[in-house]
């Protein structure tokens, strides 16, 4: 197996004192019929069953929070760049909201070697979900990510994703894919998948 450690970030959203608080964005929604999603506790367990197939495989991992209280960015980003920035990339899990529909995944402005990760995750998000919507950059950039300057991804000193995996505020894909337990599990076997893949091609 090659020497690769792959860092593992469970978006925002934590437990404090037994109530749900996030620090920055971790978001929850309720739906009319009273079914709630709170993303921390999504992000948390793909993060675990991620870490649990990563195990199994042998594959090196730091889960990068794995309290349950919700830490700054800052402090995500500094326990990240504990590691060697050219042995290891970082992936940070999130669900989506703002009533829209499919999987994005973000990477910084620029071309880095983080794109073509991003590629690969992308990807296989399509050959899991090949009827569900693959959020790419709307302009003409041949690469499937779309490129922002949030925190993690810019300050972080190895390659770095971030996955936005369904909307929670959209009823069929919260309660097809991130609440109902086979829903999950297909979005773990995909992050999985591209870990792999990206270890075998690109490291």
């Amino acid at each position: 197996m090659k020497d690769v450690t792959i860092i593992l970030d469970n978006g925002h959203g934590g437990l404090s004192a037994g109530t749900y608080k996030a620090l920055a964005g971790g978001r929850f929604h309720t739906f009319e019929d009273g079914t709630t999603i709170y993303e921390g506790e999504f992000n948390r367990y793909i993060v675990t069953g991620i870490c649990m197939e990563l195990t199994k495989l042998g594959i090196k991992y730091i889960n990068l929070v794995p309290e349950y209280k919700d830490i700054t960015l800052a402090t995500r980003v500094n326990r990240a760049n504990k590691f060697n920035k050219n042995k290891s990339f970082l992936i940070s899990v999130h669900a989506n909201a703002g009533g829209g529909t499919g999987f994005e995944v973000f990477t910084s402005v620029g071309q880095t070697k983080s794109d073509k990760i991003a590629d690969v995750f992308a990807k296989e998000f399509q050959l899991e979900f090949p009827s569900e919507r693959l959020r790419s950059a709307p302009w003409g950039d041949a690469d499937l990510d779309k490129e922002r300057n949030f925190h993690i991804l810019k300050y972080t000193r190895m390659p770095a994703i971030l996955t936005e995996n369904f909307f929670m505020d959209t009823e069929r894909e919260c309660k097809a894919f991130l609440l109902s337990r086979e829903g999950r599990n297909r979005i773990i076997d995909f992050h999985v998948r591209a870990i792999r893949k990206v270890i075998d091609e690109l490291y």
